[in-house]
């Protein structure tokens, strides 16, 4: 997608800006850039109309976003976790009650419905929640076994990173712009940001009330620019980086980061797949699919596009999925009540429709959708299923990230777990059966890195204790639970040795020595010791 140049919106009488331009200058003194920065502006995915005039930021701008980073960054480790906490722990409550206005921006900017625009709240006060009541326990100095009882005493440090580098994608405004930085911040470091310029409005929103809720001054920058100046920049610069995108995007942040031997995480494609088994409940599976493929217009790295269904129970499970499908609501209305969006832009119009016309040029059918709407939006698709789709058709393998799901019948189990496997992505699954036994053994087969059994993903999303992410070509690393917090920090091994070397000692021959440790291991060895 590209950015549009645009001159100051008081001084454009033809637009009518979808946020005020008061607001918006609020908003554009958080962002690093020079007082004579070009600015941009995107348009909504919901009217087609400007949405507001931020500045872009460049490569020198990016420096002195990250020098300032970590002059506050010092002053930020030295303060205690309870203030951490107090912080997190109000911006948790600042985003449940500002969250009308962080509503209204998430669907201005993202194109999706209010109740999938809620998911972003609910999300960013969790993981505040959780990260500000376990960050101390996570990150604690730990006591571990040391190489003699009682004469080495060995603890565990977790210092901070320094700068963190987050760039966040356009899908998921607030919730992925601002929840990867708060293990971060709660782990001492200080971090820059680069978020998506279609979600930069709403990226800004989620800052303003990180620093009502009491984050000090300088700790969090914002950069604002092309994934090429900007976000290259950030990767470039900072101390460790934590990336959310597409796959090709990603290989060339790891190989940015590896060529300076800094560490990064990141979350990539998915080809993600719902198993229906033959003893499913039907009624929540066939809404839980429709979740499952749908919500943010299929815009979601978690989402589904291939649902594969045991053929006993096919002929039926099939047709109602499809009429469940149909009888979506589609709208763009700032409030509740519609079940699907818009897709974000022209440019996931034309894969969602390349994808689709290509399957059925090549033999696959249309159960339901299939056409562009729009007299409901600009971007708008219809829900779509397909049938029939083969490993000749571009959306069988590829990542299309809309509205588009295609279903397969499969004969059993192990055919299943093939189908769902049979992707180079590994990063999201759902099983939907009766015996939630049989579902955590069919979910140990399955390679990606989470699995949700009679639900969608938000069960697996929502463990804020347990990790997340992807496995092969889905990603590195993992947000949430230890994993999410750890990751920000360099481990350090301090061990104090009392009374006598690990060495000879008293006089003691090497020979002698050797020996002795030998009848000390096997004797650690016979009491079952660590």
């Amino acid at each position: 997608m590209t950015s549009e140049i645009i001159a100051d919106p008081e001084l454009d009488p033809t637009a009518t800006y979808a946020v005020d331009p008061g607001r918006a200058r609020r908003y554009a003194t958080r962002v690093v850039a020079s007082p004579t920065a070009q600015t941009f502006t995107r348009t909504s995915p919901l009217t087609g109309g400007p949405i507001a005039a931020l500045p872009l930021s460049t490569t020198e701008d990016v420096r002195r976003a990250v020098a300032a980073a970590r002059a506050a960054q010092t002053r930020w480790a030295a303060t205690s976790f309870d203030e951490r906490r107090r912080i997190m722990l109000r911006f948790h409550d600042l985003v449940l009650a500002q969250q009308v206005e962080l509503l209204d921006l998430i669907q201005i900017e993202s194109g999706k419905v209010r109740k999938q625009a809620f998911e972003e709240v609910l999300d960013t006060a969790l993981a505040a929640r959780y990260y500000g009541r376990t960050a101390e326990a996570h990150l604690k100095p730990q006591r571990v076994a040391g190489a003699f009882p009682v004469l080495t005493q060995t603890q565990v440090l977790h210092h901070p990173k320094g700068v963190v580098g987050i760039v966040s994608p356009w899908n998921y405004p607030l919730s992925l712009a601002i929840t990867d930085a708060l293990p971060a911040l709660m782990a001492g470091n200080a971090v820059v940001l680069r978020p998506d310029q279609q979600g930069s409005v709403t990226a800004l929103a989620g800052i303003e009330l990180l620093r009502e809720a009491g984050l000090p001054e300088g700790v969090f920058q914002v950069v604002l620019g092309r994934g090429s100046e900007a976000g290259q920049a950030v990767v470039d610069l900072t101390d460790y980086v934590c990336y959310t995108g597409s796959t090709p995007t990603g290989r060339r942040v790891a190989q940015s980061a590896a060529a300076r031997l800094v560490s990064f995480s990141m979350e990539l494609g998915g080809k993600n797949s719902v198993y229906i088994a033959d003893d499913a409940d039907l009624d929540r599976a066939v809404e839980g699919a429709v979740r499952a493929c749908f919500s943010s217009a299929g815009q979601l790295c978690i989402s589904t596009e291939r649902v594969v269904v045991h053929e006993a129970i096919a002929d039926e499970f099939i047709p109602r999925f499809v009429a469940a499908v149909d009888a979506m609501t589609i709208g763009t209305a700032l409030e509740y009540g519609y079940d699907m969006g818009s897709l974000v832009s022209q440019d996931q119009l034309d894969t969602v429709t390349a994808h689709v016309q290509d399957a059925t040029a090549k033999g696959a059918k249309i159960l339901t959708g299939g056409r562009h709407r729009p007299d409901l939006g600009p971007y708008v698709y219809e829900p779509t299923v397909l049938e029939g789709v083969t490993s000749a058709m571009t959306c069988r393998d590829e990542e299309t990230f809309g509205p588009l799901v295609s279903v397969y019948r499969v004969p059993d189990d192990a055919a299943a777990v093939a189908l769902v496997n049979d992707t180079d992505y590994g990063l999201n699954s759902s099983v939907w059966t009766r015996d939630v036994r049989r579902g955590r053994q069919v979910a140990a087969r399955i390679q990606t890195g989470t699995v949700n059994i009679n639900e969608a993903y938000a069960a697996a999303w929502a463990s804020m204790g347990a990790p997340m992410g992807g496995m092969k070509d889905s990603g590195m690393g993992r947000r949430h639970g230890a994993e999410g917090i750890l990751k920000y920090t360099e481990a350090q091994t301090v061990a104090a040795q009392y009374l006598v070397p690990i060495a000879p000692a008293l006089g003691m021959s090497d020979r002698a020595h050797s020996k002795v440790m030998t009848l000390g291991l096997r004797a650690m060895k016979m009491m079952g010791m660590k």
